[in-house]
């Protein structure tokens, strides 16, 4: 099987370079830089080498470095941004900080025709990120691709299979990025297109017949995708000694407790025990109003909780749960920085009455989970169903998190989202759900004066969470969104639209 090593650095779409590998059914994986030796890329027999994009840069001595060595091997090079720099500075070019300040955001890119752009046009758009750049080549290398604050937006030394992009070809806002990548994997690489999904189930659930073989395994249910999956692929390798443990911290979507314990438990087979704590949690939360405070209380009731239920079924060994790559990456986990932490990652406590950990999906991104579950045959309403995360309304409601507010964001976002429901489904955003925030404002019903919140509608399209454009929904489907809220709804009196996409934002609030 062909494969290609991504070689991390630190930046935060290292994950994303892989996924967008992978889906040309080329089988990709990450390495820290500082885990891996020259001599073992030749002896892993890597097609391909990318470097990654990095925080650092890279003419400080405390960056992340690699050996010249790799040059040598033969092994063609594709470097990303700090990765594109590194290459140039490993190979004898010069990085400077950039003169013209920082580039940041869409950017106009001219490229030359070359391998590494065939079927790329001369003008398009690519996404920048970076405040040094390559301001004198190695000897051997040429300019491919420039924008106007950056001469060296694109490099090569074709003989040697060397190449660097100063910008970020696998996000969606770079206009032919994977183009790009495909060039690069498909065509000097040479790779075929041979993995599949099917090879991670089987390679998962034969990894974890072995790891948990006579153990007995706690699974933190939350209802949403991510566990879902994750709960059917343990169920396939462990059967009975998986406990699925669903915590209804009153923090769920309108209806959710029953909609989880009957898809899953009844329909699935999966063994389900459902904690009510309720009243636990949001007496945990009362008075707290910072976000990252929050979610480390959410996480760590989850994880006391599911020590409780542990504690009732006997000695059980491992904690699993569906972590997926961007909370690892987002939670900043390694060389990242932090963006915001995860209940399931960020969120843990330092003690934990658990063995160890289990996440089959930990290098998955949102639309792989899917298609492993519709693989293992979860009913479709459930694998596309809408994404929410382990926090729930915790990180909708800004402020202090009461029941009134909640109470009033359920409907809201019930309301919402049956309106985006009478689309057509490939007409549907990939996430949609109501905020509640912690400000109120004056309105009017008849002749009387009301006072109530304000509600955020938040909708966004995207392949891979990691960054996603806000939905451009129509007027008529926002105003009769808003119409059922205000006038269903005693307590609220203004809904917003937001139109800010990812980057800057994030998809969540908090």
């Amino acid at each position: 099987m062909d494969k290609i090593l991504v070689l991390d650095f630190g930046g935060q779409y290292n994950m994303l370079i892989a996924r967008r590998v992978r889906a040309m059914n080329v089988y990709a994986e990450i390495k820290p830089y500082n885990k891996i030796t020259p001599e073992e890329i030749k002896a892993a027999g890597y097609k391909g080498v990318i470097f990654t994009g990095g925080p650092n840069s890279v003419y400080d001595e405390k960056s992340p470095h690699y050996s010249k060595e790799i040059l040598n091997l033969g092994i063609p090079i594709l470097g990303i941004c700090y990765g594109h720099q590194l290459l140039s500075y490993l190979a004898g070019g010069e990085i400077v900080p950039a003169k013209g300040g920082s580039e940041y955001g869409s950017t106009k890119l001219v490229a030359q025709n070359c391998t590494l752009f065939k079927g790329v046009p001369e003008n398009s758009v690519c996404y920048m990120s970076h405040t040094d750049y390559v301001s004198r080549l190695p000897e051997g290398f040429k300019i491919i691709a420039h924008t106007d604050n950056c001469p060296c937006a694109a490099m090569c030394n074709e003989k040697g299979k060397l190449y660097g992009v100063q910008f970020h070809p696998e996000v969606t806002h770079t206009e032919y990025g994977n183009q790009i990548l495909k060039n690069f994997v498909l065509g000097i690489c040479g790779c075929d297109r041979n993995w599949v999904m099917s090879d991670f189930i089987t390679q998962t659930t034969e990894r974890y017949k072995k790891e948990l073989a006579g153990k007995k395994v706690l699974l933190a249910l939350s209802g949403g995708v991510d566990s879902s999956v994750a709960a059917v692929l343990l169920h396939k390798a462990i059967g009975k000694n998986l406990y699925c443990v669903f915590v209804d911290h009153g923090l769920l979507r309108q209806g959710e407790g029953d909609y989880v314990e009957n898809t899953i438990g009844r329909n699935l087979g999966v063994n389900i025990i459902r904690v009510n704590a309720k009243d636990r949690f949001l007496k945990r939360l009362s008075g707290i109003t910072e976000p990252e405070e929050k979610r480390h209380i959410i996480g760590e009731e989850f994880i006391r909780v599911f020590e409780s239920e542990a504690r009732k079924l006997g000695k059980i060994d491992v904690l699993a749960q569906g972590t997926i790559y961007p909370d690892v990456i987002e939670s900043g986990k390694g060389d990242s920085a932090v963006i915001k932490s995860h209940h399931n990652v960020g969120g843990l406590p330092d003690i934990m009455n658990f063995e160890s950990i289990a996440e089959p999906l930990r290098d998955l991104f949102k639309d792989e989970v899917r298609e492993v579950g519709i693989q293992l045959g979860i009913p479709k309403d459930l694998v596309f169903r809408q994404p929410f995360p382990g926090p729930g309304l915790g990180i909708r409601v800004i402020g202090e998190i009461t029941e009134e507010k909640l109470k009033l964001l359920k409907e809201a976002d019930a309301i919402f989202r049956s309106e985006i429901d009478k689309l057509r489904f490939s007409k549907r955003p990939n996430q949609y759900f109501a905020v509640i925030t912690d400000t109120k404002s004056v309105g009017v019903m008849g002749d009387a004066r009301t006072y109530g919140y304000t509600v955020v509608l938040r909708a966004v399209n995207t392949d891979d969470f990691m960054t996603a454009a806000w939905s451009r929904l129509s007027y008529e489907l926002l105003e009769a969104a808003s119409s059922r809220i205000t006038n269903e709804i005693k307590g609220i009196t203004r809904v917003v639209y937001d139109i800010t996409s990812k980057p800057p934002a994030t998809v969540e609030w908090e």
